[in-house]
């Protein structure tokens, strides 16, 4: 009877194996993790901190100004009074390096964000209605391209004559071509997904479609395309102000620098070195940074 009684004796539970459960993250927080495993991406991120630190805070440490002259000071070797020498007027030139700094990232953000928002508006609309509008719409792509746009950014500037603003407007007015492009093909790939027909099926009109819907869910390569605008539009000013172009006296950007330091590069090949320098690393941080943010929003690569 025992035996029996045993038999039915309910046999011993086994304990559950835990669950390996991966924290919940989103979309942002894991292009962030990604970001920061790229040493390219942030050593570029850390180089382009340091210059605007070093453009923002650097004059006000400065015992010199941009604009003070003296003679006596002229041509000077790098020194423990002036770190990178004198120009051919006795002006500090790393203090108006630091000064260039601000006007050469000025340049290059305001017009990235310039071409950002041409850019999008048009290639978002030319995806997004198709057909006749988009056929029209970049048929003056395809023609802008074909003009080398070095060629009318010249011809603008000559036009409206030298200056922040008027640099502004021509980089801002010819660079755009290729984030229309990246948009429209970003468009064209998501106008027919789940998400958008339903937003159709609902009611939402096509404006709200566009730009509440379709236009977030492109920002992974629409911020990567402005990040390396970025250093497109510096060169474009450095070179522009090398030929003459440029910012007005008194102000000095690194291509102003970089053309007063020509004349001397000889015997002073300092003058020239340090905004040269500047330019380069500045543009090597820039491209390292957008080419982590690409690997790093590109959804595809999230594991």
């Amino acid at each position: 009877m025992i035996m029996q009684e045993e038999l039915f004796l309910p046999l011993p539970k086994e304990e559950a194996p835990e669950r390996v459960m991966r924290p919940s993250t989103t979309y942002w927080q894991d292009a962030w993790r990604r970001l920061r495993q790229n040493r390219g991406a942030m050593a570029g991120l850390a180089v382009i901190v340091l210059i605007c630190l070093f453009a923002i805070v650097g004059p006000y440490l400065s015992p010199y100004s941009y604009s003070d002259q003296s003679l006596i000071r002229a041509n000077r070797p790098p020194s423990n009074t002036n770190w990178l020498g004198t120009d051919n007027l006795g002006r500090d030139i790393a203090t108006r390096l630091m000064y260039g700094a601000r006007i050469s990232l000025a340049i290059g953000v305001f017009a990235s964000l310039i071409n950002l928002t041409i850019g999008v508006v048009y290639g978002g609309i030319a995806g997004f209605f198709g057909g006749r509008v988009d056929n029209v719409m970049m048929r003056v792509v395809d023609i802008l391209y074909g003009i080398p746009s070095l060629l009318y950014i010249i011809l603008l500037m000559v036009v409206l004559g030298p200056g922040f603003g008027n640099i502004l407007i021509a980089i801002g007015l010819t660079e755009w071509l290729s984030m229309a492009r990246i948009v429209r093909g970003q468009i064209l790939s998501m106008r027919e997904q789940d998400f958008a027909l339903a937003a159709r099926c609902l009611g939402a009109s096509r404006w709200r479609i566009l730009f509440r819907h379709l236009i977030p869910n492109s920002v992974g390569p629409i911020i990567v395309t402005a990040t390396l605008t970025i250093p497109q539009a510096i060169f474009l000013e450095a070179f522009l102000s090398f030929i003459g172009l440029g910012v007005s006296a008194p102000m000095a950007s690194w291509g102003v620098l970089a053309s007063d330091g020509l004349a001397g590069i000889r015997s002073y090949p300092w003058q020239l070195l340090a905004p040269a320098i500047a330019i380069s690393i500045t543009m090597l941080a820039f491209n390292f940074l957008g080419d982590g943010l690409r690997d790093a929003l590109d959804p595809r690569l999230r594991s």
